[in-house]
């Protein structure tokens, strides 16, 4: 595919768009929110164009998803027109590999294959070649296998190869799996953001400064694939099956492990949260399944029959705990943010982190200056905060760093405490480069930063190897400029 560049000009949905590598980009578009197949084809052409072929292929797919709300893998499987393509063009699988779950010697590797198949991944461990596999994919999976690859030496880095039905398939030629090292004296780097929505995930541009970072892993908490497709399964799918197109998501996935979790639009639209109004709780559960097939994460929630997607994994030195701030929520009751249980999950798993460094998520704000806390913790449940931030306080819990997403742009702030403490919030809900509300204001004394209009992730660079260990923030756009960074010790981030 051939990638846009350098100041070329498009038009989207009407709206002129400069792209690429300029010196001032205009990035503050709102590309086409609409869910039809022109649309679609609309953003993958954004970034890269599509082949006569792909063309055909992914329109296929996203007609049998439209066929109903209730649409699966299962009936693209089933369909004659889009397995005669997938024939035609020796397609073997629909998405993937996505790596996740990483671990101090290995990960989880997901596909998503083009009908049920056996899936296996292929490497060399100390010069010993190793297959890990086969796990089916099936209709039941929605097509999806997940193999755990282990034994992996700390610190390596290993290429593999997938295996469908015994075949090797293309993947991306950097794809290769990186472990932790065991070396205290080495750094570690976790990237992350919010709000890339369908068009950011193709910017390539973006994830070749991503993949220049060499990061560990890379987080992902609210808006990412899916926008707006409320309680059609079959249009999530689709979505998902955009998303797994664009050559730059591939080359992210294939490399860098990524834990996700959901916000307002890829649950079912803006502002939406619990069993909206006219919906059930079969469509919120309906909306979690697609999602957990979707993605590569340790866990979800409390599983199938308690429902959520929060997370609780580590990563190299830190502990990273992913909140689902629209799955449980309710109006006007104690907990009513989280809810009872993942509250009491929270609370357990805060007290149970290790250090010397806590990553706490939530898809939407923390602090309650932008929108005037709209969608966020101090209009629904400023109890519920309270009874948080006091719970790392009382236990002087080291080294919390708060990311939220939610508001288009891209912005830090300090939270101040009664006790003289002070949180640090980052923000950078940039990946898709939209504009939103005002980045800055003058109101907003303990604010660090503020960006709108630009391509921009997050990046917190851990070295702990001094006794008082270090965390450095910087936002960085799509040029490679940092455009803010602070460095911050750990106990600084720790309660006196």
């Amino acid at each position: 595919m051939n990638r846009r560049r350098y100041l070329q000009k498009t038009t989207l949905s009407g709206v002129a768009l400069t792209c690429g590598l300029s010196t001032k980009p205009s990035y503050g578009f709102r590309g086409p929110t609409g869910g039809t197949l022109a649309d679609s084809l609309e953003i993958l052409n954004l970034w890269d164009t599509l082949s006569e072929a792909e063309t055909r292929l992914f329109s296929a797919i996203y007609e049998s998803l439209a066929t109903g709300p209730n649409a699966s893998f299962a009936t693209v499987a089933g369909d004659k027109k889009v397995r005669a393509l997938c024939e035609e063009q020796g397609v073997t699988h629909f998405g993937g590999p996505m790596l996740g779950c990483l671990a101090s010697d290995g990960v989880k590797v997901w596909l998503r294959t083009t009908k049920p198949a056996r899936v296996k991944v292929r490497l060399k461990i100390g010069g010993e070649e190793k297959t890990f596999g086969p796990v089916e994919s099936s209709l039941e999976s929605d097509l999806t296998a997940i193999v755990e690859v282990t034994g992996l030496e700390p610190g390596s880095i290993t290429p593999y190869e997938i295996l469908v039905d015994g075949d090797p398939i293309k993947i991306p030629k950097h794809a290769a799996i990186t472990t932790p090292s065991a070396d205290k004296t080495d750094t570690t780097r976790i990237t992350f953001g919010t709000c890339q929505h369908r068009w950011g995930l193709g910017h390539g541009d973006q994830a070749d400064t991503i993949l220049k970072h060499k990061p560990l892993a890379m987080l992902m908490y609210g808006d990412v694939a899916v926008q707006d497709r409320r309680n059609d399964f079959g249009m999530h799918r689709a979505d998902y099956t955009m998303r797994d197109f664009h050559p730059a998501w591939q080359n992210i996935v294939c490399s860098t492990p990524v834990y996700t979790s959901w916000d307002d639009h890829d649950y079912f639209d803006n502002d939406l949260w619990g069993i909206p109004r006219k919906y059930s709780d079969k469509d919120r559960r309906g909306v979690r399944k697609v999602y957990t097939q979707s993605w590569n994460n340790p866990y979800y929630g409390l599983g199938d029959e308690g429902g959520g997607i929060f997370q609780h994994t580590r990563i190299g030195p830190c502990d990273v705990i992913m909140t689902d701030n629209r799955y449980f929520r309710t109006k006007d009751e104690k907990h009513c943010f989280l809810g009872p249980e993942q509250m009491a999950w929270l609370e357990k798993t805060l007290l149970a982190c290790k250090g010397p460094f806590i990553i706490m998520t939530c898809g939407t704000m923390w602090s309650d200056h932008v929108s005037g806390g709209k969608d966020s913790w101090g209009k629904f449940d400023p109890e519920g905060r309270e009874q948080i931030f006091s719970l790392i306080e009382k236990h002087r819990i080291p080294g919390v760093l708060l990311l939220s997403g939610d508001r288009h742009g891209a912005r830090g702030f300090k939270i101040p405490r009664p006790s003289g403490f002070e949180f640090y919030e980052f923000e950078p809900a940039s990946l898709g480069g939209r504009s939103g509300p005002p980045a800055k204001n003058k109101k907003w004394e303990t604010q660090l930063y503020g960006f709108s209009d630009k391509f921009a992730f997050g990046e917190f660079t851990f070295d702990t190897s001094p006794d008082d260990p270090t965390v450095t923030f910087r936002l960085v756009e799509v040029t490679d400029e940092i455009l803010y960074e602070l460095t911050l010790k750990r106990s600084q981030l720790t309660p006196a």
